[in-house]
């Protein structure tokens, strides 16, 4: 049986960009691949600048992954909410993003490998 999601290594440097601030920078990052939608780049909590997230209340559950914990992005000019999630005790199978965090890709935010 094929396995639902994977996790790899994502090659070369990923970015985010937050209110046209860097806010993550990262050559660990790593690419979660699940079922048949996009990939999502999760960054090493180290490699993200966290003077720019604000945790959240909201929590979400993925029968998969386990459950979320979000935090805001405050940029100068805008806050964007719930845009950031993180798996602080992840699933078994996918331990490996323990201790990183994942990028909602919106109008002002960006994740890009440079």
């Amino acid at each position: 049986m094929q396995k639902h999601i994977t996790v790899r290594p994502a090659e070369g440097t990923w970015v985010v960009r937050a209110g046209g601030a860097v806010i993550a920078e990262s050559t660990n990052a790593l690419e979660l691949t699940e079922g048949d939608m996009p990939f999502v780049i999760y960054f090493p909590r180290s490699d993200v600048a966290m003077a720019f997230l604000d945790a959240s209340d909201h929590k979400s559950t993925c029968p998969h992954k386990g459950e979320a914990s979000y935090f805001d992005i405050v940029s100068k000019s805008k806050t964007y909410t719930n845009a950031v999630w993180s798996y602080e005790n992840p699933n078994t199978d996918v331990a490996e993003i323990k201790d990183h965090l994942a990028f909602w890709v919106q109008d002002g935010v960006q994740v890009e490998r440079i």
